[in-house]
């Protein structure tokens, strides 16, 4: 392992355009349980709740679903180590950006500066009617649906939810630095959940190496990784950060 550890610092100090794609287990370490799984959100909480036509039609009982899973209790996370670290590698210079399937926040939160929420963000609100948008600390955040406060509305998270398409300019964006990559590290995600899925094998076709990070093998590890650390994140990110900035 430590072989491995030395080759993905060294092939990450050697990087001219150094990208990340991270999933569901970078915040796994936060608290913020994975959504698949026997002990995933969706063991607990029917997925209709995150349907579009779904939200529209009962919206009151939706809301509820939303408001437990991503208010009361996702909204309470704080960013880890291994979010701490790659706030500190944008900052030094190393890192160009960070692309997340996550919705969380916890990379915005942890400072860095260039992030890419390919599914959007608890923390904004969109109206459905006018398309206003408003932050998380504008809205009143109760038993009832937020309302839009321009035409009185309906408000929705402004992440993707079952039945929407991704936003045209989180893909755009995600596609394009992927694919100026030249090393592109994966973290806790399974690879699984498309199109989300597609940004590490655009960076793989651009010519990149794939430094994977996870605790099992996902759909790219036998495909397209070429450094496969099996590890949870903050433990090999700390390890990382260390060889990558030694003397």
């Amino acid at each position: 392992m430590e072989k491995l550890l030395q080759q993905a610092a060294e092939t990450i100090k050697k990087a001219k355009y150094l990208t990340v794609f991270t999933g569901a287990g970078i915040s796994k370490e936060s608290g913020i349980p994975v959504f698949r799984g026997s002990q995933g959100v969706y063991s607990h909480y029917d997925p209709s709740v995150l349907e579009i036509t779904n939200y529209f039609r009962n919206t009151e009982e939706a809301w509820k679903g939303i408001k437990a899973i991503f208010y009361d209790f996702i909204g309470q996370a704080k960013p880890n180590l291994t979010h701490k670290i790659l706030a500190e590698w944008e900052s030094k210079g190393l890192l160009r950006a960070v692309i997340t399937q996550n919705i969380d926040n916890l990379h915005s939160d942890a400072g860095n500066k260039t992030v890419i929420e390919f599914h959007g963000t608890t923390k904004n609100f969109v109206c459905t009617q006018c398309s206003s948008n408003f932050s998380l600390n504008e809205i009143s955040i109760t038993e009832k649906p937020p309302k839009c406060k321009k035409c009185n509305s309906l408000l929705k998270p402004d992440f993707v939810f079952f039945g929407e398409g991704i936003p045209s300019q989180a893909a755009s964006q995600s596609q394009m630095f992927a694919s100026q990559s030249d090393v592109h590290i994966v973290i806790g995600t399974t690879g699984e959940v498309y199109p989300a899925s597609y940004i590490p094998i655009y960076a793989k076709n651009a010519g990149a190496k794939i430094i994977e990070i996870n605790p099992d093998p996902s759909a790219y590890t036998n495909k397209i990784t070429d450094i496969y650390l099996p590890m949870k994140a903050t433990e090999a990110m700390e390890k990382l950060d260390s060889l990558v900035f030694s003397v």
